[in-house]
């Protein structure tokens, strides 16, 4: 079964030179152990396509159940040097909460009340 990121975790993103960092903290345990293995730093890539010139590492924070993607060259020269719209980086987060994550058929969505403005098939509400 496949579910948006977003049904599973929220995350957070900024610039880190002209790279971006995006942190993603998963609702639940069972949910974290499912992005610790299935979550990778080659599928991150993959997903941002040619945003992501460089490469990108991945740090996993247990302790807030967390994951955190450094985006190597993804920012045009970042900050005032770029001439991206989103010199910093800022809608990653929101861009990477859009991947849909391959769970076990048993795995049961956290309730967490509303996730903001997207459906639950994953279109804008």
């Amino acid at each position: 079964m496949q579910v948006p990121l977003y049904a599973m975790a929220h995350a957070r993103s900024g610039d880190k030179g002209d790279g971006s960092n995006v942190g993603v903290l998963a609702y639940d345990a069972r949910g974290y152990e499912i992005l610790q293995a299935w979550l990778t730093a080659e599928r991150v890539k993959q997903h941002f396509g040619g945003i992501v010139l460089g490469t990108v590492d991945r740090f996993e924070m247990p302790n807030v159940m967390g994951l955190n993607f450094i985006l190597h060259d993804s920012l045009g020269g970042g900050g005032s040097a770029s001439l991206k719209t989103d010199a910093q980086g800022k809608t990653h987060a929101m861009a990477l909460l859009r991947i849909l994550v391959e769970v076990p058929d048993d795995y049961v969505l956290p309730d967490v009340g509303t996730r903001g403005a997207m459906a639950p098939g994953g279109e804008l509400g």
